[in-house]
């Protein structure tokens, strides 16, 4: 949930470090830091709140060709200057950058370090103290380092240096992501190739346990047994500009307005001249031979996976049941005899959702990853793999990797039902849909004046809200209700809209806004009959219906697809009306507070 960047053997260390935290901003922190050293001396700048304040306190003779940075997001003791990363020795000799959590890190400090003097509250500061005990034992600083990281428990990505060799940057990682980047005369570290990529694009992967000595023009990678081993380089394909605003105000509405496109570009990756889908054929007939699908996903994931649910189902006939990865790890129920599992991610890093999938491979299980991020540590541990092509999502709050992970689940079901002759799946023409959809879509994002009224009409001074719906609507609810709350900070739930009348309706008060979605052609009727309800103990209805179900008074009318795939269209006024309730509140709309992006710690 944190961010690291380093670099060696390029005299400009300091702006390229302070560049590529900017480039990590979107993960969410609280605050950031830098350490750099020329040679001759060495620097340590670190400051709560954002990049800006860093870069402000940085003076103009700091500078250097090696240096690591941070941005962090608290878990071991408050956001403060102490408590930011990179942390450091009592001798002030090792200077370490940690992204996870150390689960023993008290244990440690027991054993080993009762006669140090800390100066932090942190659980990082404990592996960087190790390191200089081991080292004042006789210890080399790799054998310190190998020692150390030995001895940890828990997850953990680290970039450790020694002012007294500033040649070296000594690398690690479980758990957390880690990338060794290649440059001309120079390498680089980051926790997300976006961090580097106007530096190079040649990046080298780290496995779990492994430790790295990073040189200027080279780097030596040894296993969990100690062993030396090779591992060649691979071309990330990222465009710089993919991760710019450019005339945006704010990634989120930027990313909201990309999503037709992601449509298309789906579209163009997974059907074939002949408008036949294109998947896999080893992972159609194992997910076909299936008596169960389970899918495990976390936050806006999992919501898309409720959505994805009604999709196989319908054109498999094969159960879903869809898990909340954090519980699903740790409580796992009977499985069926021929399970197949699906990982929704957007980031492919998300740490509930691995350690489901660790256990799962333990079991020799078939499993899938569905993600934005190629070459993530669940695409590449997972039996097959599919991409999202929603391109860089920078904003928390997730809006066209959501849509994605619907469209890419409607693939996958269609080629699984047509593979098993679902004549469901076969009068499906999903390209139309897809294409009908980035249609509807469009529409959508082309009326933000009229969604920017109607957020201030509803919403303003507001500090509790309901989505309501039934069927895919209810899935949809769900995720509205998470997009308002996250940025907006109003306490919002998404309900199925027959459940009201079962306790929740007592929570609506005089001018409570309540919005309605009526797309479920089995319970258009039900729904407008709670929106009665509601409307009698004085809610503020906003209805968002489509075309076959509308009325006159409906404020939000969207395009009509096939209603499996209508949360597609249906979302996009919600992410709307979400960006504008935040941003007429003031909030930081891209980095909401307490939020990550990529979410690396259990």
């Amino acid at each position: 949930m944190c961010g690291i960047v380093g670099i060696i053997g390029n005299n400009n260390a300091k702006d390229i470090l302070i560049d590529g935290l900017k480039k990590l901003e979107y993960r969410g922190y609280d605050s950031a830091g830098i350490f750099v050293n020329n040679g001759q001396e060495d620097f340590l700048v670190k400051e709560v709140g954002k990049i800006k304040e860093l870069e402000n306190a940085i003076s103009s003779n700091v500078n250097g060709a090696m240096g690591i940075g941070h941005t962090r997001w608290a878990t071991h003791g408050k956001p403060t200057v102490e408590n930011a990363h990179p942390q450091f020795s009592e001798d002030e000799r090792f200077y370490l950058v940690h992204n996870g959590v150390i689960t023993n890190y008290e244990e440690l400090k027991n054993t080993y370090l009762s006669n140090v003097k800390f100066a932090s509250q942190t659980d990082t500061e404990v592996a960087v103290q190790l390191v200089s005990y081991f080292s004042k034992q006789g210890m080399s600083t790799l054998e310190a380092f190998k020692k150390t990281v030995n001895l940890i428990k828990g997850s953990y990505a680290f970039g450790m240096v020694d002012k007294k060799n500033p040649d070296e940057i000594f690398v690690a990682k479980n758990k957390s992501p880690l990338l060794i980047g290649l440059g001309d005369g120079f390498n680089v570290i980051c926790s997300d190739a976006m961090a580097m990529i106007e530096q190079t694009n040649q990046f080298v992967e780290l496995m779990d346990k492994e430790v790295v000595v990073l040189e200027k023009n080279s780097y030596t990678i040894f296993d969990k047994d100690d062993n030396e081993i090779q591992r060649n380089s691979y071309t990330v394909d990222l465009d710089p500009d993919d991760i710019s605003k450019g005339t945006y105000e704010h990634y989120m509405l930027k990313e909201i307005d990309e999503q037709p496109a992601v449509m298309r570009k789906i579209s163009e990756s997974y059907f074939d001249n002949n408008d036949d889908v294109k998947v896999e054929e080893k992972l159609v007939n194992d997910m076909a031979q299936a008596d169960r699908i389970y899918i495990v996903a976390a936050g806006t994931s999992y919501h898309a996976g409720l959505v994805g649910k009604t999709l196989i189902e319908e054109m498999t006939d094969i159960p879903v049941d869809v898990k909340v990865a954090s519980e699903f790890g740790y409580h796992m129920p009977k499985l069926s005899k021929h399970p197949f599992f699906i990982f929704l991610s957007q980031s492919g890093e998300t740490a509930d959702s691995r350690q489901v999938l660790v256990k799962v491979k333990e079991l020799n299980l078939p499993t899938l990853t569905i993600t934005n991020v190629k070459d993530s540590t669940l695409w590449r541990e997972s039996t097959y793999q599919m991409q999202l092509f929603a391109g860089p999502e920078i904003a928390v709050a997730s809006t066209k990797a959501y849509t994605a992970q619907i469209a890419i689940q409607a693939v996958l079901a269609k080629a699984v039902g047509e593979k098993m002759n679902s004549q469901k799946a076969k009068e499906l023409d999903l390209k139309e849909e897809l294409a009908l959809a980035a249609n509807g879509m469009q529409s959508m994002v082309d009326e933000k004046e009229m969604l920017k009224k109607l957020a201030h009409e509803f919403f303003i001074n507001q500090a509790h809200a309901f989505y309501i719906g039934r069927g895919v609507d209810y899935d949809v609810s769900l995720e509205a209700a998470l997009k308002l709350k996250e940025i907006s900070y109003i306490h919002t739930e998404g309900f199925a809209a027959g459940e009201l009348k079962h306790g929740t309706i007592s929570l609506i008060e005089e001018g409570t806004p309540v919005v309605a979605f009526i797309n479920d052609p089995n319970t258009s009727e039900h729904t407008r009959g709670n929106i009665k309800e509601v409307q009698a103990r004085g809610a503020n209805v906003l209805v968002i219906s489509n075309e076959k179900y509308k009325q006159d008074s409906d404020q939000i009318v969207l395009s009509s697809i096939n209603e499996m795939l209508e949360p597609l269209i249906s979302i996009i006024p919600a992410q709307i009306l979400a960006y504008y309730a935040s941003l007429e509140r003031g909030n930081d709309v891209d980095q909401p507070r307490n939020l990550a992006k990529s979410v690396t710690v259990e």
